[in-house]
């Protein structure tokens, strides 16, 4: 072992260990490893670098813009709203179809494009159904990867993995030569995630309100049934306002003081108020509803609260507020300040009176819209602004545009017209030109952090190759094996090297790192190099224990998990994983 070599391993074993800790961020984490590799000369600066323009780091930012453009469409809540009622309210279904969906789906296209589609998917599933989204997002992301060797054409890594076997005189391989192995994997591993595995992924609901973050937090609001509209004359199970807008009805207010149980044959008549309660997000939609609206934007008779200024806010009153213990309307609160309240959060109490009758407490949130200079105000009246509210409506009319490039995009992968990280950026393009997004836009609801994560690690396998670390840690599988005559252990060595170095390095480093090893060691013992070269597919793709892996960077930060969290799951999915490929290799490949 060289002085480099040695190096690099205590810069993997302490780049391990910080991440586990999560004392800093990762990408902070990250950035350090690829500084400290350049200062201690254990790889050039350019090369260093150069992770930042590979084409996985294109292909994600490309995947994300087209994600972004999914869900300014409203792509992503119409889907949503399907699969939710799919599920009915079953958390168990719901977890079965977030991951069979995605699941077939990575048979036949990227794991890393199917876990940038079905995030946001799943975000918005969790919150409506009130369930952590750690407890989905990790089996999701789990489930692109899963079918890895179902098809060729799944990773990447396959492809690479065939590739290189032609360079040894051996066909590459087939379209569905994997399946044998690949679809029991998948089906194995589902289940594993349906029962141990989502018992083993921790509620983060509870730390930092994670399942909750801003946005999310439910809201007391009233709605208005306005003059012909078509919910008059419905029952409430018929409105769809709990089905397809996800609000729950609290009461109807009808003849302005008589209230009604919600009942569900209760029918709708003109100029009722229902107070509703929902996340932010979806009480702001009934804006954009037929037939219904919010009465504080109806009764918006003051200019004030019509100038071309106007904003969305949360608020939080304060201890000593005005507000405590006073109603809006005893206060005049419109008045008063220029400001119409929106809807009212009380740390997830429900609430069954109109906003201008509840006597507030502190720590209320309050949704409040008006005029900019009106809302800056509120801090000397001990409020305190906790953020600005975006609120954009969806552009749905540009919604079948969205859709089919995105399905462009995977036909010309899919049938190799193009390479992946080409199509994505084809793609990205075409919401650009088309007006689906604005490049503003799509920028800011990037995951810079998970760009900036994987371009590091990029650096860490180039590192790996460059000191010749990767190659060191092979031999040493080999001699350690040498003298092994069951090959069931050289292909649980190679197994488990190309799963380590996955880790670090891509997939594809990782498998061209190991393969001709293994292959070489093959015919020297006169066994069937194609079945090493199998093992080798498998190995490559089993990234489960760290969340290096991409598909498991993108849920990493909006499922809050902690890096031992992949450990603990992962572990046990990689034993199960193992165990399958190696019964079923030595059967459908002979050695």
């Amino acid at each position: 072992m060289t002085v480099e070599i040695g190096l690099l391993l205590a810069i993997v074993a302490a780049a391990v260990v910080l991440f586990s800790l999560e004392n800093l961020p990762v990408d902070v984490i990250a950035l350090g490893i690829t500084m400290t590799l350049i200062l201690t000369g254990l790889l050039p600066a350019e090369q260093a670098f150069a992770g930042f323009g590979s084409n996985t780091v294109v292909m994600i930012f490309g995947l994300l813009v087209i994600t972004a453009a999914l869900m300014n469409t409203g792509v992503t809540d119409m889907a949503g709203r399907k699969l939710l009622q799919m599920a009915g309210d079953k958390p168990k279904r719901l977890l079965a179809i977030v991951m069979g969906i995605p699941a077939i789906s990575s048979a036949f296209i990227s794991n890393t494009a199917a876990a940038a589609m079905f995030t946001p998917l799943t975000l918005g599933l969790a919150r409506r159904m009130r369930i952590s989204p750690a407890k989905l997002l990790m089996p999701m992301a789990f489930a692109t990867i899963l079918p890895s060797s179902v098809t060729l054409i799944a990773t990447s890594t396959n492809i690479v993995v065939s590739d290189v076997m032609t360079h040894y005189g051996m066909k590459p391989l087939g379209l569905f030569e994997l399946t044998v192995v690949g679809l029991p994997i998948a089906i194995l591993g589902i289940l594993y995630m349906l029962t141990l595995g989502y018992r083993l992924i921790p509620d983060r609901s509870t730390d930092e309100e994670l399942s909750t973050p801003l946005g999310f937090r439910p809201y007391l609001a009233e709605v208005l049934i306005l003059p012909g509209s078509p919910l008059i004359g419905k029952t409430l199970s018929e409105s769809g306002l709990g089905r397809d807008m996800d609000l729950t009805v609290l009461r109807v207010v009808r003849n302005k003081n008589h209230y009604l149980v919600p009942q569900a044959k209760l029918r709708l008549q003109e100029a009722d108020e229902l107070l509703v309660e929902g996340q932010r997000s979806q009480i702001l939609k009934v804006k954009d509803a037929a037939g219904i609206g919010l009465k504080a934007d109806i009764t918006l008779a003051d200019p004030r609260l019509q100038a071309g200024d106007t904003e969305l806010v949360e608020v939080i009153l304060l201890p000593q507020s005005p507000l405590t213990g006073r109603t809006l309307k005893t206060l005049d609160f419109r008045e008063r300040y220029g400001l119409q309240v929106l809807g009212i959060n009380r740390k997830g109490q429900a609430i069954f009176r109109k906003l201008s009758e509840t006597r507030l407490r502190t720590g209320d949130q309050l949704l409040i819209q008006g005029p900019r200079t009106n809302i800056t105000a509120l801090d000397e009246d001990n409020f305190h602004i906790i953020g600005a509210v975006e609120h954009q409506r969806p552009n749905r009319k540009r919604a079948p545009i969205a859709i089919g490039i995105f399905v462009a995009v995977l036909a010309l992968t899919a049938f190799n017209a193009l390479s992946l990280p080409v199509s994505v950026i084809l793609g990205a393009i075409g919401v650009f030109v088309t007006r689906c997004i604005t490049p503003d836009e799509a920028y800011r609801n990037i995951s810079w952090k998970a760009i900036i994560v994987i371009g590091c690690m990029l650096a860490m396998g180039r590192a790996m190759e460059y000191t010749g670390a990767a190659t060191y840690l092979a031999d040493q599988i080999v001699s350690l094996t040498r003298g092994l005559t069951n090959p069931v252990w050289l292909f649980t060595a190679f197994f488990v090297l190309t799963m380590i170095l996955t880790q670090p390095m891509s997939n594809q480093a990782a498998a061209v790192l190991v393969l001709p090893i293994a292959i070489q060691t093959a015919l020297q013992l006169g066994l069937n190099p194609r079945a090493f070269g199998v093992m080798i597919a498998v190995g490559a793709s089993c990234s489960f224990i760290t969340p290096l892996e991409p598909a498991c960077l993108i849920v990493y930060g909006p499922g809050g998990y902690k890096f031992t969290d992949f450990v603990k799951v992962g572990s046990l999915l990689t034993v199960l994983v193992y165990l399958v490929a190696i019964l079923l290799v030595p059967i459908f490949w002979p050695l």
